[in-house]
C-alpha cells in the first residue's frame, strides 16, 4: 500500500478515486501515565509516557486507515491526514484520514 500526503503519487496515475477512507481510534490515559506525567510536567522536559500513548494512538489508527482503504480496493491513499479531539478529560479520539485510489505506475 502506497501512503503520501500529498495530492499525488510520483510516477504513478490515480486511475480511480474510491472515496474517503479513515482510521479512528479512542485512547484515554490511565493513573501511572497521568502520575509520571505531573511530575515531568513540574520538572519541565519531554514526558515519555504521553508521548507513547500518542504514539499509539496515532499507529492504530493509521493501521484502521490500511485496513479500511484496502477493503475498498484501494493500492494507495493520498491527501493523507491527522485529526485529535478530546472526547472527555484524560479520553482522545485519534482520526486518520486520505482519499483512497487505485493507481498504475507510468
Amino acid at each position: 500500500m502506497l501512503v503520501a500526503t500529498t495530492n499525488d503519487l510520483a510516477g504513478y496515475r490515480i486511475v480511480k478515486h474510491l472515496g474517503m477512507a479513515r482510521g479512528v481510534t479512542v485512547r484515554s490515559r490511565n493513573a501511572v501515565s497521568d502520575f509520571v506525567g505531573s511530575i515531568h510536567a513540574m520538572i519541565g522536559g519531554r514526558i515519555g509516557a504521553y508521548v507513547k500513548l500518542a504514539e499509539m494512538g496515532r499507529a492504530e489508527a493509521y493501521s484502521e486507515l490500511i485496513n479500511h482503504a484496502q477493503s475498498m480496493g484501494a493500492n494507495a491513499i493520498i491527501a493523507v491526514r491527522y485529526d485529535a479531539t478530546e472526547i472527555m478529560p484524560g479520553t482522545t479520539e485519534v482520526l486518520c484520514y486520505g482519499t483512497a485510489v487505485v493507481v498504475e505506475p507510468i
